[in-house]
């Protein structure tokens, strides 16, 4: 007797194309924030980076891989059904720079822990640029506003769902 799940057989070659690479895509931009956290910490073993980043940051992690797939499979779906919704360009280039801010400031929570010390030296340029007030303001509160670019990433996700779900009604 051969059994199936009946949902998935019942989607469209367009939305399991999109779904494979949202899938893909999240997860190689989860792997792609595991990588930076190795590379920028020199002065530990690569699983105990990983493993610290992990313990302080794993909810970022997950949100920006599933953040991201959800970009790319409502992009990929969207294209595969034709249909053009004005705010898209603007939409997914807005939300590709919050994912970078959301990294950015998902790091800084690491440096205490002995990771990512590369960061050490922006942090050190940060002042310079932004003033010593505003700098250890980012860095103090780092992990809320890593959250909050996290609710914009998903809040970009909504924008395009309700603007796909206006085009094909």
């Amino acid at each position: 007797m051969i059994m199936c799940n009946t949902r998935l057989a019942q989607l469209s070659y367009n939305a399991k194309r999109s779904l494979l690479r949202g899938i893909i895509v999240g997860i190689a931009s989860m792997l792609g924030y595991l990588l930076v956290v190795v590379i920028t910490t020199p002065a530990l073993p690569a699983a105990a980076a990983i493993n610290a980043a992990f313990q302080i940051n794993s909810g970022i992690i997950a949100g920006i891989g599933v953040g991201v797939g959800l970009q790319m499979f409502l992009s990929t779906y969207s294209k595969g059904l034709g249909c053009t919704i004005d705010a898209k360009r603007r939409t997914f280039g807005g939300n590709s720079g919050v994912t970078a801010i959301t990294s950015f400031f998902s790091f800084f929570s690491l440096v205490p822990l002995g990771c990512c010390g590369t960061w050490l030296y922006v942090l050190s340029l940060l002042p310079s640029v932004i003033g010593s007030g505003l700098s250890a303001s980012l860095i103090q509160h780092s992990q809320p506003l890593a959250y909050m670019g996290l609710a914009i990433i998903f809040g970009f996700n909504g924008i395009m769902i309700y603007k796909l779900r206006q085009a094909r009604t």
